[in-house]
């Protein structure tokens, strides 16, 4: 796997702090810095995600994928997966991920609680690589629901 990032400032100016990332897969995620009020130049824009939020939707995709490829060997009816995640962050550098809460919401027909907990604790513990390594820095805790379609 591998991904090439480049400084591209802002709107392809040199101040700012836009990055564009081209992955190996041929596709290109743009991503900004937070705006910086005391020293607008070390700042980004807000004209999209922070590094750290596409690293948090990273782990989302990757668990959520694992859960509903699980579900559907096993044969369930789902129809739909979402997860929520909730992150606290150290206070001082690195700020790291320290907590982590994944809400997920499976839709289907006919599909058990026990399957999607079963589904969740294996992308958990075997399958989500994002997951397993940011579980190295935070506490990663689930909760699902499951709604009947």
């Amino acid at each position: 796997m591998e991904c090439t990032v480049s400084w591209i400032g802002a709107l392809g100016t040199r101040s700012g702090m836009g990055f564009v990332a081209e992955t190996g897969s041929g596709h290109t995620l743009v991503m900004d810095g937070a705006p910086d009020a005391a020293k607008p130049e070390n700042g980004g824009l807000n004209l999209a995600p922070r590094p750290l939020e596409t690293l948090l939707a990273g782990t989302g995709g990757c668990t959520a994928y694992d859960v509903v490829l699980i579900l559907k060997r096993g044969r369930h009816d789902v129809r739909g997966c979402t997860v929520k995640l909730d992150a606290e962050r150290a206070e001082s550098d690195p700020k790291v991920f320290t907590k982590i809460n994944m809400h997920f919401t499976v839709t289907g027909k006919g599909v058990t609680a026990s399957a999607v907990e079963r589904a969740i604790a294996m992308s958990h513990d075997k399958y989500c690589s994002a997951s397993v390594m940011l579980g190295k820095t935070a506490d990663i805790t689930t909760s699902f629901e499951v709604l009947e379609a």
